[in-house]
């Protein structure tokens, strides 16, 4: 685990709880998320399109049994449901920008239902290069979006009506393995949700692809 990107987590969480450094705590989180997102960008030149489908960990316990095509857009569909249809309220960049279309997914949901080989499947019909464009236009709509905050906006809940907005949306699956994150989602408060799927998330399933590259490039040797 980085030791530095997880002290800049636990200083953010710190930071926002408190109206004189919360913008600090913002301006940790998105310098985090740039640091995330640029390393992505490097796998482009890395990696060939075949390795974001391996899953050399299939039948372990934990984040590395998925693989990278999947860890990118379970990241990412979370965050953009979040962020536009729970705490905007507004439609998300995946339907705005015609993103069903362009990488091609079967599903529209967040990927949790699906097991194992499922995945690899799922993964092998996306479009990577939109993909890539995908995660992009969600971070930098979200990055705005955090920089319009105020102290006063992290106090945000969310109700029984802002639950049903999103169950009718048909991006959570109805899969007991999905259903859950609506309750989740929703239990907790703007501030909550910037520490979970707007950075600790993040880092989770990127330390998790980080091991799978690195698995990718034994096998290589």
């Amino acid at each position: 685990m980085n030791t530095e990107r997880s002290n800049l987590i636990k200083n953010m969480q710190i930071q926002l709880k408190k109206r004189d450094t919360f913008q600090l705590g913002i301006n940790t989180l998105i310098d985090l998320r740039n640091q995330i997102i640029h390393e992505i960008d490097t796998w482009l030149s890395i990696l060939k399109e075949e390795d974001y489908h391996v899953m050399p960990y299939v039948n372990a316990k934990g984040y590395h049994s998925k693989n990278i095509a999947y860890s990118l857009w379970y990241i990412f569909r979370i965050e953009d449901i979040v962020c536009h249809s729970l705490i905007k309220k507004d439609e998300q960049i995946f339907f705005l920008n015609q993103y069903q279309a362009r990488m091609n997914p079967p599903i529209i949901t967040t990927g949790n239902e699906l097991k194992g080989y499922n995945i690899e499947q799922f993964t092998k019909q996306l479009n990577i290069k939109e993909l890539y464009h995908y995660i992009h236009e969600v971070k930098e709509s979200t990055d705005t979006i955090l920089k319009q905050l105020n102290f006063d906006d992290l106090r945000q809940t969310f109700s029984a009506l802002d639950r049903l907005r999103l169950e009718s949306l048909n991006v959570v699956s109805t899969d007991d393995n999905a259903i859950w994150l609506l309750d989740y989602w929703c239990g907790k408060d703007t501030r909550g949700l910037i520490q979970m799927p707007f950075s600790r998330h993040w880092f989770m399933h990127f330390e998790a692809c980080l091991r799978i590259i690195d698995k990718i490039n034994k096998r290589k040797k």
